[in-house]
């Protein structure tokens, strides 16, 4: 079968690879459509934490069944797979927190991933999704991670909440924090992505980061005033930023991953008592709060979905999708 691997960073090949039989207690799945993530595109540019090569990227991930191995699943079924790989038994697992397990194992991180034409999982990662087209199934994780950051902040009615990036992941935050009843900001550097943010994410107000570093009487104009403050930019100066934008007594949550050290000042942060908050990944619970929401149509999918690549053509046209003149929001690729 075709496998496409990254060998090092700023190279993809293709490759011809053994389809991986199912094991005893596992399921074969083709592989129909894979959402291109932030995570793909730093392994890709060599700056992505928890990473090594060579890799086969990719989980976004929707699939058919093609050997249902005595599962409760039946051939042609199409399923959402949860592409975190845990191990029960540690304190997070025990505590319900399946998405920081101990010893987390992502495909296409720690493990190979999607960009191949079948797989081999356990069935407790695959959900049935009938009602979902393979564009949607593949939204459901990044979209998890978003549902997820905002279940993790405590986000209540009537919150200022303002997210700093308007990548995938940020636009996908907005969207959650509106459902929850919040008055969303979006920061961003470009002004395309922040009318996007308010045209089509929800975002009631926007920040030009830019102008935020050259104009000082921009930035006085915000003040310290939002309930909760989103990082999905992943971007360190914009990182250690984020506590100015928080209120006395709130809360700031970094979803978006730097590979190395952040510096906050001390007494700024103490002198407002401020939450400081990691989210990572998502739970199942996620998962399928994100497929009912995708069911019911109540999230932006023809502005999220912004590209497409057919299988053969990834590694010629992967380094595309890393140019922001491109403008890519999500990328999808079909086999």
């Amino acid at each position: 079968m075709k496998a496409i691997r990254c060998e090092q960073p700023g190279s993809l090949k293709q490759q011809h690879i053994e389809v991986p039989a199912p094991a005893q207690h596992e399921v074969q799945v083709k592989i129909k459509t894979i959402g291109v993530c932030g995570t793909d595109l730093h392994a890709f540019a060599g700056n992505q934490a928890f990473f090594s090569y060579p890799r086969i990227l990719g989980h976004e991930i929707a699939a058919t069944i093609s050997q249902s191995n005595g599962s409760r699943f039946q051939s042609g079924d199409p399923v959402v797979v949860i592409p975190y790989i845990h191990c029960g038994v540690c304190n997070a697992c025990l505590s319900g927190k399946t998405n920081c397990c101990t010893t987390l194992k992502v495909l296409g991180v720690h493990i190979d991933g999607a960009m191949q034409e079948y797989m081999s999982l356990p069935p407790h990662l695959l959900l049935p999704s009938p009602e979902l087209s393979w564009t949607e199934m593949a939204m459901v994780e990044p979209l998890s991670v978003a549902a997820h950051a905002v279940r993790r902040a405590g986000v209540q009615a009537g919150e200022e909440i303002l997210v700093m990036g308007c990548g995938p992941i940020g636009l996908a935050i907005m969207v959650f924090a509106h459902h929850a009843a919040a008055k969303v900001t979006a920061l961003d550097t470009n002004p395309e992505r922040l009318k996007l943010a308010k045209d089509h994410f929800h975002a009631e107000n926007t920040i030009d980061a830019a102008q935020l570093v050259s104009d000082p009487g921009y930035k006085t104009k915000f003040g310290a005033g939002f309930n909760t403050v989103f990082d999905a930019t992943g971007n360190k100066q914009a990182m250690e930023s984020g506590p100015f934008f928080a209120a006395h007594g709130g809360k700031y949550i970094l979803v978006g991953l730097y590979k190395d050290q952040l510096c906050f000042h001390h007494p700024s942060i103490h002198a407002k008592e401020l939450s400081l908050l990691c989210s990572r990944n998502a739970t199942k619970a996620d998962f399928l709060e994100v497929m009912k929401i995708l069911a019911l149509k109540k999230f932006p999918t023809e502005n999220y979905h912004t590209h497409d690549l057919g299988f053969d053509e990834v590694p010629e046209k992967f380094t595309h999708l890393t140019l922001p003149s491109n403008q890519v929001i999500k990328a999808m690729i079909s086999i």
